[in-house]
């Protein structure tokens, strides 16, 4: 079941509802994150909003082997954790801004899957850790690396939490449509140029491995996103590093969920 939150005509509210193929929406009854059932109706998708406005964003650095490779960093004992400021979360089609006020030169992109958490959770085991999960979606960690490793004071918050750094969508995948998210294709376009592709199978830490490490003596709340790791080909990886202008157009897909696209701006003064 493929999931949106949208806004349609007259509607000042956003919802949240089952996405069918003729591209209407069926709004739901209830909580997305509690009980809910379908209303039966159908309504037109003016907009489409990024799939839930997250509780909290965790997320992942480091989890493709080839990407630790590129980097020429060691396979990590422990998932590497930082966070991101949830309330950056973007909407598919909407711009990614690049900083002028704490300006930034490089501006990233990475392509993740990124996990939804429907129900609290606090230590899982890896018998039940995709029990707690609603379903997946497609994420941009978009990072400003001059703020994460020159400016930051060696931690990564600043670099990852500007406006606009966590673009989601298009939709939700139920956990029932995705049986295996460790068999996922993702890619990663700019300007229609494929910079990323690899196969989550090439994780370090497995989606299981992340909700039994992130829930171990603490409370995930429902809604939590948990972003999973960027494979290599990311721009400050390259040679010469490429990094995201104003006027480019960044698309993350992954197969069985669909792609998300954005293009980039330059955030707007003062």
């Amino acid at each position: 079941m493929n999931i949106i939150r949208f806004l349609t005509d007259g509607s000042p509210a956003p919802l949240t509802g089952i996405l069918h193929p003729d591209g209407s929406a069926e709004p739901l009854l209830g909580d997305l994150f509690g009980d809910w059932s379908p209303s039966g109706r159908r309504l037109r998708v003016a907009k489409l909003l990024a799939p839930v406005q997250p509780s909290l964003i965790l997320a992942i650095g480091l989890n493709f082997r080839a990407h630790a490779a590129e980097t020429g960093q060691p396979i990590p004992a422990y998932p590497v954790l930082f966070m991101k400021n949830p309330w950056v979360t973007q909407n598919p089609g909407d711009p990614i801004l690049i900083p002028t006020h704490l300006a930034s030169t490089k501006v990233d992109y990475e392509a993740e899957l990124v996990v939804i958490l429907g129900k609290r959770c606090k230590n899982a085991t890896r018998e039940n850790a995709l029990d707690h999960v609603l379903g997946y979606t497609c994420g941009n960690d978009v990072t400003a690396r001059d703020w994460q490793k020159s400016f930051g004071g060696n931690q990564w918050c600043r670099g990852k939490s500007f406006d606009t750094f966590a673009p989601l969508g298009p939709c939700l995948v139920t956990r029932d449509a995705i049986p295996d998210p460790q068999a996922l294709t993702l890619r990663a376009t700019v300007n229609g140029e494929l910079r990323q592709q690899a196969s989550t199978s090439d994780h370090i830490f497995s989606v299981v491995d992340l909700i039994v490490f992130l829930s171990g003596s603490t409370t995930l709340p429902a809604g939590t996103a948990i972003f999973t790791g960027t494979p290599s080909g990311a721009g400050f990886a390259r040679n010469p590093p490429v990094f995201l202008a104003p006027g480019d157009t960044v698309t993350i897909a992954i197969d069985g969920i669909g792609a998300l696209t954005n293009p980039v701006l330059l955030e707007p003064g003062p």
